[in-house]
């Protein structure tokens, strides 16, 4: 047996059955499976939370590729202080969405031409990757005679230690080193653009408040010596985010009472070069993660050499992340449950697989469950983020998984 992932909390038990914003899985499946729910009021009550445990002068943005899904953006919008985008899709997504385009940034390596322009024209923040993506902005401003609105990504000289996808110290293809941040930051100022400050991100998916709390400060230190070696005030400091979600066994959700607290005392005590700077954190899978079930139905139960497995109509075309197979070195399961039967007792060691044609598709290896057959739900936890916009929806040609937020 290979245990199972926590489960949130915050979910209830109607009838027997997993329960998502007072509606039954059976309710909400109605429509049609697989299916991504998404609670507004998880989410409301998450960002309350981590507002109450954060400074109060800290902004709070939200990384859209962490969801994009329309709905959820226009919640979002109402919840956080920015939004923060990686590509022209995910900024048309949240300007759609109502959000006010000087309250966007724009990061990620490889911005095309068209990209840039489009980010210029709308008044957004470019997160700049390079002394290439720098110029070709500033060309591009000097064509179209807008003021572009730009700030540096750094590539520090230190990580998230714990963090399960490191974005900092040595070679990384994300933002400029940081011995090489001044020189650029001073021909950006000197070229008349809107200087907007530095976005320094070590890494993501931390649950140790340690960790997190080190890095801050490495974070601040940073941005502070770099600022003085700019010779320039610093309007803006995305500091980037790194909380984590448990995911499985044995995880401890991150203790932000505590990450706010160190912050708050580093924040009343800062040096001159950053007394009149903006903080922001920039975070996605910490506020939608938990809040997020995919729903995908038994289609079939079959025995092979006396192991039971559970066949669904869902897969890792919707949820690779839970399958193992997006980024994880050693596979261990989500948190799972068989959502029809989500009061009933375990009664049975089985493994629950998707529809597709490869041994990769398995969304829960040998766990424990009740007893379940064909016409089952089954509930995948912590989808909120990274579920349907990281996986390949168009493998084996299978349709896309619905979206509803309630």
């Amino acid at each position: 047996m290979k245990p199972l992932g926590p489960i949130p909390p915050g979910f209830a038990t109607i009838a027997g059955e997993l329960a998502i914003g007072g509606r039954t899985a059976s309710e909400l499946a109605n429509g049609g499976t697989p299916l991504f729910v998404y609670s507004a009021d998880m989410i409301r009550s998450r960002v309350a939370s981590l507002r109450m445990a954060m400074p109060d002068r800290l902004r709070i943005h939200y990384a859209v590729k962490a969801n994009p899904y329309r709905p959820l953006l226009q919640l979002m919008r109402q919840l956080v202080d920015g939004f923060d985008v990686a590509s022209a899709g995910e900024l048309e997504r949240a300007v759609v969405a109502g959000q006010d385009p000087a309250a966007i940034s724009f990061a990620g390596p490889g911005k095309t031409n068209a990209e840039l322009e489009t980010a210029i024209a709308r008044g957004v923040t470019l997160n700049l990757e390079s002394e290439g993506e720098a110029r070709r902005a500033l060309a591009i401003a000097g064509r179209t005679g807008v003021t572009p609105r730009l700030a540096i990504r750094v590539n520090p000289d230190f990580e998230l230690r714990g963090s399960g996808m490191k974005m900092g110290g040595g070679a990384k293809p994300f933002g400029l080193d940081a011995e090489r941040v001044p020189a650029l930051a001073r021909e950006v100022i000197a070229a008349g653009a809107d200087w907007r400050g530095l976005h320094i991100f070590a890494g993501s998916q931390a649950l140790d408040p340690t960790a997190v709390i080190e890095a801050q400060a490495n974070t601040l230190d940073l941005a502070a010596r770099l600022a003085a070696q700019i010779g320039a005030p610093l309007p803006h400091l995305n500091m980037g985010g790194g909380f984590g979600i448990p995911y499985f066994h044995g995880d401890r959700p991150l203790d932000v009472v505590a990450v706010g607290a160190a912050l708050a005392e580093r924040l009343a005590a800062l040096p001159a070069e950053l007394v009149e700077t903006e903080f922001a954190i920039e975070l996605g899978r910490y506020l939608v993660g938990e809040a997020g079930v995919y729903l995908t139905r038994i289609v079939d139960r079959k025995e092979s050499h006396g192991q039971v497995f559970l066949v669904t109509d869902g897969g890792l075309h919707h949820q690779l992340a839970a399958s193992g197979n997006f980024g994880t070195v050693v596979r261990r399961n989500y948190p799972v449950a068989i959502a029809s039967r989500f009061a009933a007792a375990d009664q049975e060691n089985a493994s629950i697989v998707g529809c597709l044609c490869t041994p990769l598709d398995r969304l829960a290896d040998q766990a424990q469950f009740p007893r379940a057959a064909a016409g089952d739900l089954v509930a995948i936890f912590c989808a909120g983020a990274y579920g349907a916009t990281a996986s390949p929806m168009m493998f084996l040609g299978h349709e896309p998984a619905r979206e509803l937020l309630i």
